[in-house]
């Protein structure tokens, strides 16, 4: 991927670029919306991602180029405004240079910048997260500063938020940030703080991408979020990590119908995530597969955010041989399931669960044998 992108920014831009970074895509093992709640999420790097080359030039305009789009868009720094339509790819890293300075970090004046990508499109691996660590990564190194790892998950966070405009918490922009091969990223989320946990050898990590999403998925990842912060309210907390199930339970007359099951879900995911950890410390991947599968199914009836393409796959993926547990990965509403399974399940058992997919929707999902590998870094 070094020589091609070094290739490619030639091409495009006539020179070598001066610096090149990558940020890999990440699988949100456990811990489905609890991010934004304060909760705490698992989650593993993987060893595919995005490649960001820049090259400094003089005057104060940034041209960017994109392997997704494959056009080149200009924008004069002094008046760096959010993209739309077609061009929105651009708030990605743009957003992460308007961020800079409310971390004390310099901004690199004018500029050259391309990415290419080997993530999958939709599978909800978070293309979005790792292009903008990387590009954090990346601007930083032509000013020549050496902000922490926390820093720059905290920048890329921060640019989603408020210059993109998803309201998502810390997983994606962690796990990218703070990825090991062979390890998951532990998060608490109120800190934040990080950590890697050990992985046992035998757990492997399929994922089947369904190519579908829901139309109006930023709409309803928004709801989730508006739902989850009226909850807590109710509950008299500042988020839904400080409830907990008796107290939602004393307080269901208070809340409507879909408020308590939102909150039921994060309140009890949040315990999923402790089970987990405890499970995977002393390497029971049968008891971690069953509370995985089990985060899936309060994601089907709780947060509702999973497809009926989705939950197929799950049920399939349960009653297969060699599979542990399976459940949606990312926001939901479309995208992939995740299956973790033991060294013996091959691509002939993804292949069948694909088949029986086919049959029922049409279209057989891809099916992608996954490895877990290092956060962001220079390349």
């Amino acid at each position: 991927m070094k020589d091609k992108i070094i290739a490619q920014f030639k091409e495009v831009f006539g020179a070598a670029p001066d610096i090149i970074a990558r940020a890999p895509g990440r699988i949100e093992f456990i811990g489905n919306h609890t991010d934004y709640n304060g909760g705490t999420v698992l989650g593993a790097a993987i060893d595919r991602g995005i490649w960001v080359a820049v090259r400094a030039v003089p005057g104060n305009e940034a041209s960017f180029y994109s392997g997704y789009a494959k056009k080149t868009v200009k924008i004069d720094l002094a008046r760096a405004e959010k993209q739309a339509g077609d061009l929105n790819w651009v708030n990605y890293p743009l957003g992460v240079w308007t961020q800079l300075p409310a971390f004390g970090l310099k901004q690199p004046g004018g500029f050259q910048f391309l990415d290419i990508s080997d993530l999958p499109s939709g599978a909800g691996m978070s293309s979005s997260a790792a292009i903008e660590l990387a590009s954090a990564l990346a601007f930083a190194g032509l000013t020549g500063e050496k902000p922490s790892r926390e820093t720059l998950v905290k920048v890329a966070k921060k640019a989603e938020n408020e210059f993109v405009g998803v309201p998502c918490g810390i997983l994606d922009q962690g796990v990218s940030g703070f990825g090991k091969k062979d390890h998951l990223v532990f998060i608490d989320c109120r800190g934040p703080v990080f950590e890697t946990v050990p992985l046992p050898a035998d757990a492997h990590f399929w994922v089947f991408n369904t190519h579908t999403k829901h139309a109006l998925v930023d709409g309803l990842y928004a709801a989730r979020h508006r739902e989850c912060m009226e909850a807590a309210k109710v509950l008299g907390a500042s988020l839904l990590v400080e409830a907990t199930l008796p107290k939602l339970e004393a307080a269901k007359g208070e809340l409507d119908a879909t408020a308590f099951k939102r909150a039921k879900h994060v309140i009890e995911e949040i315990e999923r995530v402790a089970q987990v950890r405890a499970a995977l410390a002393k390497g029971d991947l049968v008891t971690t597969g069953r509370l995985l599968t089990a985060s899936h199914r309060s994601s089907q009836a709780q947060f509702e955010n999973s497809t009926p393409e989705l939950d197929f796959l799950v049920d399939t993926l349960a009653t297969t041989a060699n599979v542990f547990g399976a459940r949606l990965t990312g926001g939901g509403f479309g995208g992939a399931v995740m299956a973790m399974t033991n060294g013996s399940f091959a691509q002939a058992d993804a292949d069948r669960v694909a088949g029986l997919y086919e049959v029922k929707f049409g279209a057989a999902p891809d099916t992608l044998h996954l490895k877990t590998g290092p956060g962001a870094e220079y390349a």
